[in-house]
Parts: C-alpha cells; structure tokens; sequence
C-alpha cells in the first residue's frame, strides 16, 4: 500500500492545518476529478490542489469542522488508501527537503520494485483473469457451472467498482465511470449474458492497470530529477575534509567537487578551472568552462580539474529541488483544450446515461421492441460511452511534454502556457542579455588627444569603482595595463562616470554628455556616428571638456540568434525586438539578425506595444526576467531567459534554462507536437465510439466489444501520448495556424 505525505505548517494545534497527501491510486483525471469534488464538498478545506501525475492532494483543513479521520475515511471509501509517511516536519528532526525526497521516493509501486501483478489493481487483473479462463474451461463440461464461473467473475470484478461508483454518488457524482461499467456489468448478469458482463468488467480492470502503468512512466521523468543530486558532499573546514549528508549542508559553507564528482548544491566557484557538464540539469549538450567567480548548479558533473565552491543554496533550495517542484506545479495550470474537456465531460457522461436508457426502454414501450434485445443495447451504450480515453487525451499528452521539455532545458511551469505558445502570431524579444550575451565588450579604440594604450589606460581609471557593464567591459580590456589609482570618484546617472587622475580632472561619458561640454568637431562626430551605425555604444575620455580618443563598446549577438531567428519565420510567426538602447545600435544588432526593431522604448513603451500586438493575435514576450518583468507578464506567454538563474525559474510562463535563443523555436515545436499529439487521441477516442455506437445499434458488435473499444481506445491514447516523452528539438513540426487572440485566451 502507498503511503501519503502529510506536511502541517506552524504548531500542530493550529487550525486550520495545512496538509499534503500522497494518495495511492490517484492516478489518472478523472481520479483526481472525483476527489477534488469530494474534498471541495467538505466543511473547513480551502486551497484545494490536485496531481494525477503526483498523486498528490494539498488542501488547508479546519479540523474543527471537519476531522481528519473523515478526509481520510472519505478518500477510502472512493477506493483510495492513505497511509502515514512520517511525523509532522516540525517534530520529525527532519527538514522539508528530507520529506519531500522520502515523498518521492513512495510515489507508486514501481518505486519499491513492486511488479504490477503485486499492486491491488494488478491483483484483481489476475485473479478475474483466472476466474474467467476457469469459467470458459468449465464451460466444455458444464454449461451449468461456467455460467456460475462467468457470474463469479463479474461479482468480483464489479464489486470494487460498485463501492466506488455508491462512494461517488454520496459525495455529487452519481454519473462516474465505475457507476457506468458496474450498471453495464449487472445488468448483463440480469439479462443471461453472464459471460460477456465478465469480459466487460476484466477488460475494464486492464484498462485501470494500464493507466496506472503509464502515469509511472510519466513520473519518471521526476524520479530521475530527483536522483541527479549527490547524497553527501565534502566539506573544507579547520577540522580538514569531512564527509555530510546534502541535506545537512549550509549556505557559506565550502565543498570541494572532485574530478567525476556532480556538483552537490549550487554555488560559487573560490578556486579551481575546470569543465562542467550542465547537461543533466540544464540540457546544456556541451560542457562549459568555468573558473572562479562563475556559478555551478546542483547535479552538474566535473568533467576536470578540482573545484572549491561556497555553497549558494540549501539542498531544499537548489536549482534541481526547484525544477523538480515547478516540473510538477505545472499540472495546476491546465490548459484550455483540458479545460474545455472538463467542461464536456460533466455533461457528457450523464448524456450517455440518458441515451443509453432511452434506446434500452422507448423502442420495447413504443414501437414493439424485444426488451432483451433493446436492453441489451442499452447496456453496449453504457460502455461504448465511457468517457476514459477522451478524459485522458490531454493531461497525458502535456504531462508527457512538459518532462520532455525538461530535459531540453524548456521549462514550462503548465499546460495554459504549452498550448498557447504553439499559436501565438509574434515573438518580441528584448535585445540586452537575450538576442545579445549581456556581456558587452571592448570592439575599437580611436585616440584623438592621447595615444590608444592611453586612451585605454586612463579610462580604466575613471571606471575602476564602478559595476556599470560598460565600466566592466572596458576594464575588462585593460587587463594587463598599469591602471592608475582615481580619487574623488563620481558616477552622473545616465551620463557619465568623472574622477581625478594623476592629477587630472578625467570623464568618461555618452556622445551627447560631451556634445554638452562643448561642441564635437565634425570629424569626431561623423566617427561617433559610423560606430553607432555599426551597432556599437561609444563613450567618450574627456579631460575637462576635451576629448582625449573614443572606446567603441558592443554587447554582441549570441552565436544562436539569427538562426533562431530563422526557424521563426519558417515556422509562420514574426520575430520582432524591443529594446531601450538608441536606434542606431538597435537598426544595426536587428539588422545583423535580420529581424524588425523598436528601440528607444521605455518599459512603459514596451507594455504598449506588447497591447498593440495582442489585438492581432497571440504574443510571446522573451526577456531576461528582470527589467522586462511587466512586458513578460502582459504577454500571452512570457519567457524568461537564463542558465537556470534564480529569475529563469521564478519569472515568467517558460524559462530557458540553457539560455539560448533557439530554445524559443524548440518551445513552439514542443507546443505544436503536443498539440497534434491531443487533437489525434480526441479524434480517434471519438471516432471509435462513433463508429461502435452505430455497429451497437445495428447489432454488429457486442459487450464485450463495447468495452474492449474504450480500452483499446484508453491505451492507444495513452501509448500515443507518452510518445511525447522521446521529444527532441528537430522533430517534426505540424503545421498550425495560428489562432486569433481570443481563441487562444479561450
């Protein structure tokens, strides 16, 4: 039996509690369906949450209107078996980190090495199996005896499913899918089809099993999230190295990775230059080198030399801990296609039941029908109506997605965001830390009053005490050069950055900050122009209001972009860039990617256009999550940008954790992939009943036919769903036209 997580907030004696079940058996939709409307009927629970794909169910509880003995009972009593996992966090001596891993690790069966003919479903799968063989092999001997093997079997079979089905009625839903099949499988007993009523209810024990296999496999994708941490970690100390657990380690603290070693927790390189292979968290396919100062994240592997790190982030906190919980968070955002399913399930099952008793009752009462024939009819309806595969379509398909997108460095925190970047009509990028590195560089330098090593050297100075990326860039230059000391430093906001040096009154500025001292000769200003033109950001080394030569200074396209871009357009969406810098350096960066520009913009600027792009169609904003925080969030789809830093995971729609401009392309596939993949499993589950509800009345297929359509249908849905969970960027791609703004917002 799985056991269930319950996590409480503050002192146990606090009401409400907060709570956080495992929930054995919660595994498909319509599942958490049933239970969501249990729960939500119950006095006292708020902020319901439910999981398919975690079997989890989170709720806050006022047990002093209800108990938890009666949440508890009720989930029994709809056929799922909560057990205790462990003590509340607070008195357990445990931090969170360790309940959510042991949560993990009891998610199914499989996670114990438990087969699937040792689970409850897989036992009943098997001993009704044997009941039914049993029966048809008595029936070469008895007739008499095989109709009570066949009876025997359906008894057992429909048992189990009627308690649920009474279970479901009691708490507002007298049309679930137990109620269906048990109603079919009782009446077949009634009517002397005992056989086929056995048939229908073991083929219906397989599909529950099958569904139960296949959201394992969707978990999967999470079980190996969560093992890519190391479970100890060395620590340096005064004491010398000393093995901890992870769970143990404390921000400050120094670790040292070896060659081989995965990186234990996120951090900050002290020491040591080596090359990490980021591929099992980010995606990243080729490892990067990285030196002191740089970050490492949790679960990346050291493929040279040692590192020391100081330790960013708790193991509850790193980087793998935090997909792993948005990965599964983004079930909650349903997408609008499961949304709609939702919908038409409520009406849909009670509709089958209305059909099905008017096509077993109207023909015998009014047009002389033979009552064994029409009910027999009724009963195939009953079962061809089953709304399982239809109800699965969806959830399958993005959950399936989401895990691969995972492992391409796509973080898609729900189904509303997967389904609406697919069809969106314009893709807006910011320029600085997105289409371009963000780390701006030294490209020229002109002497004019000075010599160049000059020029460089005394500009350094100036910039010595800033963290401006300009200042950065141009020390970053001047590495190796004797930069003299700057007193009486000061930084002009926007304008410029002025100190003495050397005795001499220096400043480094903007072209128009000098223009404003005294006027540029043209020669000077006909060469500040050219650069610009050229894409590059000049300043300008003034002594006094001389200029003494011009550093040219570019934030250079990242390697990926313009191909990026490309598969946009071939794909049928507009790229188009916003950004605040001058209009020369955006025309020249837009022109290199060949894509349209709006520069000059202001963040208020951008939230406008961004409005004027949605009224013709969806939008998706590409920012790096910080400055373009408004944009991303008025946008249909925000994405934010960064090597999974803090912002790529918290801001935004979808974070590319690889922090490449292709990864928008991959996401518009992934998008379209996915929603090809729903729209076939909805035809064929349609389809097929179609087509069995006319056999049905025709009198071409039967019972057993019935039900083996929905299973058959159920499988195939959820076989061509997980299909998705082999997704790689350079799949095919589905054509799609786009839809209109409220289509997509539907």
């Amino acid at each position: 039996m799985s056991e269930h997580l319950l996590r409480y907030t503050g002192d146990m004696t606090t009401s409400p509690s907060r709570l956080d079940y495992f929930v054995d058996g919660m595994d498909c939709a319509t599942c958490v369906r049933k239970v969501e409307r249990m729960v939500g009927a119950l006095p006292g629970t708020a902020e319901v949450r439910t999981s398919f794909n975690k079997q989890t169910l989170q709720l806050t509880l006022d047990e002093a209107q209800t108990p938890r003995a009666t949440l508890e009972s009720n989930l029994r009593s709809l056929g799922y078996a909560p057990s205790a996992l462990g003590r509340p966090v607070e008195q357990s001596g445990l931090n969170e980190h360790d309940v959510i891993s042991n949560a993990h690790s009891h998610d199914d069966p499989a996670d114990r090495g438990r087969p699937w003919y040792a689970s409850a479903q897989g036992k009943l799968v098997v001993l009704s199996g044997a009941l039914l063989a049993l029966a048809f092999v008595f029936g070469f001997a008895s007739p008499t005896l095989s109709v009570y093997g066949y009876v025997a079997a359906t008894l057992l079979g429909t048992w189990p499913l009627l308690k649920k089905a009474l279970a479901s009625a009691r708490f507002g839903d007298p049309f679930s899918i137990n109620m269906l099949v048990s109603t079919a499988a009782v009446g077949a007993v009634l009517i002397g089809q005992a056989a086929e009523g056995a048939v229908v209810v073991f083929l219906f024990a397989v599909g529950e099993l099958l569904e139960g296999v296949a959201a394992g496999k969707a978990r999967a994708g999470i079980r190996a999230l969560s093992a890519l941490a190391p479970k100890t970690a060395i620590v340096l100390g005064g004491e010398g190295q000393r093995e901890v657990p992870v769970a143990q380690l404390q921000v400050g603290q120094t670790i040292l990775v070896r060659p081989g070693d995965r990186v234990a927790s996120d951090g900050t390189i002290l020491s040591g230059v080596s090359s990490l292979d980021d591929s099992p968290v980010t995606g990243e396919s080729l490892p990067v080198d990285k030196t002191v100062g740089q970050r490492v994240y949790a679960g990346s592997i050291n493929r040279g030399g040692a590192l020391t790190v100081r330790v960013d982030r708790a193991a509850s906190d790193n980087t793998i801990a935090r997909i792993i919980h948005l990965v599964e968070e983004a079930e909650s955002s349903k997408a609008p296609t499961a949304r709609f399913i939702d919908r038409f399930s409520r009406f849909y099952t009670p509709g089958v039941v209305l059909v099905s008793a008017l096509v077993a009752v109207v023909p015998p009462l009014l047009l002389g029908g033979e009552w064994h024939t029409w009910l027999y009819k009724g009963i195939s309806l009953l079962l061809i109506g089953c709304p399982c595969a239809l109800v699965l379509s969806v959830p399958a398909a993005v959950t399936s997605a989401i895990s691969a997108g995972t492992r391409h460095g796509l973080l898609i925190k729900g189904g509303a965001a997967l389904e609406q970047v697919g069809s969106v009509r314009t893709v807006a990028f910011d320029k600085t830390g997105t289409l371009t590195a963000g780390q701006p560089r030294v490209t020229g330098i002109t002497a004019l009053g000075a010599s160049e090593s000059e020029v460089l050297r005394l500009a350094a100075a100036v910039e010595s005490g800033s963290s401006h990326p300009l200042a950065q860039a141009i020390m970053a230059h001047a590495q190796g050069l004797s930069v003299p000391a700057a007193q009486d430093a000061q930084a002009l906001a926007g304008q410029a950055a002025t100190a003495t040096v050397e005795g001499r009154a220096l400043a480094v500025g903007s072209p128009r900050y000098a223009a404003g001292l005294a006027p540029l000769d043209p020669a000077t200003a006909s060469t500040i122009a050219g650069l610009e033109s050229q894409g590059r950001t000049v300043v300008v080394l003034l002594e006094g209001s001389a200029p003494l030569g011009l550093v040219a200074i570019r934030d250079e396209p990242r390697p990926d972009a313009r191909a990026a871009i490309a598969e946009l357009r071939s794909l049928g969406i507009r790229p188009l860039m916003l950004t605040g810098d001058n209009a020369r350096t955006g025309q020249a960066i837009a022109a290199d990617l060949g894509l349209e520009v709006q520069a000059e913009l202001l963040p208020e600027d951008k939230l406008e256009l961004i409005r004027q792009l949605k009224g013709s169609g969806g939008v998706a904003m590409v920012g790096d999550g910080i400055n373009d925080a408004p944009a991303l969030a008025l946008a249909d789809v925000g994405v934010a940008m960064g090597g999974a830093a803090e912002v790529a995971l918290e801001t935004a729609s979808v974070a590319l954790l690889q922090g490449r401009v292709v990864g928008v392309p991959n996401l518009v596939r992934l998008s379209r992939a996915t929603m090809h993949n729903i729209r076939l499993n909805i035809a064929f589950a349609l389809g097929l009943k179609l087509i069995f509800l006319i056999t049905t009345l025709l009198g071409y297929t039967n019972l057993w036919m019935a039900i083996l359509a929905d299973t058959g249908a159920t499988a195939i849905v959820t076989a061509n769903a997980l299909r998705l969970l082999g997704w790689k960027p350079g799949d095919f791609v589905p054509t799609a036209a786009p839809k209109t703004q409220n289509s997509a917002r539907a």
